[in-house]
């Protein structure tokens, strides 16, 4: 196992093209995640993603509300229409006391697989050996338990929608 990334996926039992709307479209990417941007996800471009709590788990949306209302800029890598969105931010970045800007961020990728069994979510953190020495293994084990948890929570918001 790498200190340097995190690897997730998911199979979820969706249609690739709302799987996709579910990742790409900022709107609905923070109501599974628990975070309300300031705009759309667009290439090039950066967006202030604040964190509330989510829509689809209420025990999770309870571990989230000591860190609702901190807010960090996503600088948006790409946005490959059914196939990847990448962004950039800073790692677990929720201590109140801390300025964030000047420090390395990492990378998060999710790339999408029709399969034969649904559609292959794959999230990938990387860049973590370039975070500060003092909060990298804190950084890395608090997303590495963050993305296991929202694999799960876009799991259940594809079936919430699905019977919608």
């Amino acid at each position: 196992m790498s200190s340097d990334r995190i690897e997730k996926q998911v199979v979820l039992k969706a249609p690739l093209d709302r799987v996709w709307r579910a990742i790409s479209d900022a709107d609905e990417f923070g109501r599974w995640f628990g975070v309300r941007f300031d705009g759309p996800f667009v290439a090039g471009t950066s967006v202030i993603g604040t964190i509330t709590p989510t829509t689809v788990d209420e025990d999770v949306a309870k571990a989230q509300q000591p860190y609702a209302g901190q807010a960090d800029a996503w600088q948006i890598v790409a946005v490959e229409p059914q196939r990847r969105l990448a962004f950039r931010w800073h790692p677990f970045g929720v201590e109140d006391d801390r300025e964030y800007s000047n420090e390395p961020t990492t990378l998060v990728e999710f790339t999408l697989e029709d399969t034969s069994d649904g559609v292959l979510l794959r999230i990938v953190e990387s860049g973590f050996d370039a975070i500060p020495a003092e909060r990298r293994q804190s950084a890395f084990d608090s997303n590495s338990e963050g993305w296991s948890a929202q694999t799960e929570l876009v799991r259940k918001y594809l079936a919430l929608r699905e019977t919608v």
